[in-house]
């Protein structure tokens, strides 16, 4: 007979918006064992699964913290209640929390008094006294008529009239009858109670006990900081923005690079000061599919794309929104995983902007293999392809554009773009394998360029901090002979160091910052490093905080009209 060995789910902390997926662990009358579904329309030896999902409503009630939505609240602000902003935003776990987050919380203020000065009305009448030290904000413990509001939408309550099961305090309302559940708003500060049991097919009635797993308080999903494009060349943005929010003009384009963190390296072990919950695929998906579509780019360059997540999530997905997509794996002889989770490249171009042309894949590993034949004495070739085998690629496509910049004169011209999108993920110690990769990548982009006079973007993680010989190279197309990267060199791949050069016109598009003039320019300026006319960070850890992520340009073709903060 069917059974169920074991239920559970890959994160106890749910979060609005991503999807709940338990694993349900079956044991067939075979008596061998499955994840696979048995649906009452497939039943399997006269039985089938049969799921609910329940809210719990206790009888007491209760808000979550607003900067720690896993923590119960225990302070409410008043000025926010007075001033009508979100409830959800007032609640605080502790005086110490709402002291903290006091200097962001207090722009909820300043925004709401602004937006009641504008109406006629006196912000002391809102807000009441505040002392000047701004940390005497009226806050007050949660009591019963506190915390109602947060259990309201409106005068609509969150639950509905029916009750399903009621029991020792507690009632339980139905809200869903799938494998899956996404929670929802209403959801927010209850437990969620996941029910599995098996049904006989002819009766329709349970067979044995339920399984039954119960979740820890549904927390809302944190909301993004908010981004911006800042113009950098003296167009006035605002005039070029479509309806949808895309700045469109005559031969523009946005383009976005973001290494999104493959599942397989974002563990508790790299990553022990993230909840389990923010590590978690679901959760972090859904939040990297609505900022990747909520900046609207023309073209996006993503990296550390696991394969399968490629194709079951991004591709689909994105599709939806008009992007056509393009992938190269990466690799897989340092690799020993399952290959489904190995990551790669992936670039995404919107179908109404642009039309693909041709793809060039580069993996790195063959690159190595060839230079060990040639470059290498046979003693050395295992310990130099150990070295160099690091399974990294490139993915190379050139696009067509579907709009145009040429003039009356030149009508018929086709305008192509090369797009070049790359992650170089290499231990910092082979310093020489590194700087070797970027400049293979550039020689070869070199070589698309001497076949066609067309316009390059070269985007990607390159793990090379400003300054670096990899950087240099990118940035400067040559290296000094006298860095110190180039002192490791182990197999003389770097030799003779006038090699490291190259002659694509290349420009990291964020020195744009250092050419202009504005408010938005001089506040940008304050995050970017001046001995390298780069960003401070990219990358942001406990660890580590710097740059590693560029997106370049060839000056000769390409004028950056405004950068993302």
């Amino acid at each position: 007979m069917l059974s169920v060995l074991r239920v559970h789910l890959p994160s106890d902390i749910p979060i609005v918006g991503c999807e709940l997926t338990p694993y349900v662990l079956l044991r067939r009358p075979d008596k061998t064992v499955t994840t696979d579904d048995v649906p009452e329309s497939a039943p399997l030896d006269g039985h089938f699964l049969r799921y609910k999902w329940y809210r719990i409503q206790s009888d007491k009630k209760v808000a979550v913290c607003s900067v720690h939505p896993s923590e119960q609240a225990t302070l409410q602000c008043l000025g926010c209640v007075k001033a009508k902003i979100p409830v959800a935003k007032s609640y605080h776990c502790s005086p110490k929390c709402f002291s903290d987050a006091w200097q962001h919380h207090r722009v909820l203020h300043d925004r709401a008094a602004s937006a009641v000065n504008e109406n006629g009305n006196e912000e002391e009448e809102i807000f009441g006294r505040y002392n000047s030290s701004g940390s005497g904000v009226i806050n007050a413990s949660l009591t019963g008529s506190a915390s109602s509001t947060s259990l309201t939408n409106g005068s609509t309550p969150l639950y509905p009239a029916a009750v399903t099961q009621r029991s020792g305090g507690e009632t339980w309302f139905e809200v869903g009858r799938s494998k899956t559940y996404t929670p929802t708003a209403d959801d927010i500060g209850h437990v969620l109670k996941f029910e599995c049991v098996i049904v006989d097919a002819e009766t329709k009635q349970p067979v044995g006990h339920a399984n039954t797993i119960l979740t820890s308080r549904v927390i809302p999903a944190p909301s993004p900081s908010p981004r911006r494009l800042i113009p950098v060349s003296g167009a006035d943005m605002l005039g070029n923005l479509q309806s949808d929010g895309r700045v469109s003009s005559s031969g523009s384009f946005t383009v976005l690079s973001y290494n999104i963190l493959s599942d397989s390296y974002a563990s508790s072990e790299l990553y022990s000061y993230c909840p389990s919950w923010a590590l978690s695929w679901p959760y972090r998906r859904q939040n990297l599919l609505r900022e990747i579509v909520g900046y609207r780019a023309d073209i996006v360059c993503l990296q550390e794309v696991q394969n399968d997540h490629f194709e079951e999530f991004f591709a689909p997905e994105l599709d939806k929104h008009g992007y056509q997509a393009l992938y190269k794996r990466k690799t897989n002889e340092v690799y020993s995983g399952n290959i489904h989770t190995i990551d790669g490249c992936a670039t995404f171009f919107r179908r109404d902007r642009f039309s693909h042309v041709k793809k060039y894949e580069v993996e790195f590993n063959k690159a190595a293999q060839s230079l060990t034949e040639v470059a290498v004495q046979t003693t050395q070739k295992k310990a130099a392809l150990n070295r160099l085998v690091k399974d990294n690629v490139a993915l190379i496509v050139v696009l067509e554009a579907k709009f145009s910049n040429q003039g009356a004169d030149n009508p018929g011209k086709r305008q192509l773009l090369c797009v070049a999108n790359t992650h170089v993920n290499v231990p910092q110690e082979l310093k020489d394998v590194k700087i070797w990769q970027v400049h293979t990548l550039l020689k070869g982009l070199e070589k698309i360029a001497a076949s066609a006079d067309i316009p390059m973007l070269v985007c990607g993680d390159f793990n090379s901090v400003p300054g670096s010989a990899p950087h240099s190279l990118l940035a400067m197309g040559k290296v000094d002979p006298m860095h110190a990267d180039l002192l490791v060199d182990p197999l003389a791949i770097l030799r003779p160091h006038s090699k490291l050069t190259h002659q694509l016109p290349l420009v990291s598009a964020y020195s744009s910052f250092l050419r202009g003039v504005g408010l938005g320019l001089e506040q940008q300026r304050r995050r970017m490093d001046p001995t390298t006319n780069e960003p401070l960070f990219t990358n942001c850890t406990r660890d580590f905080i710097g740059t590693l992520d560029y997106i370049l340009y060839t000056g000769r073709f390409i004028l950056p009209e405004s950068i993302d903060c």
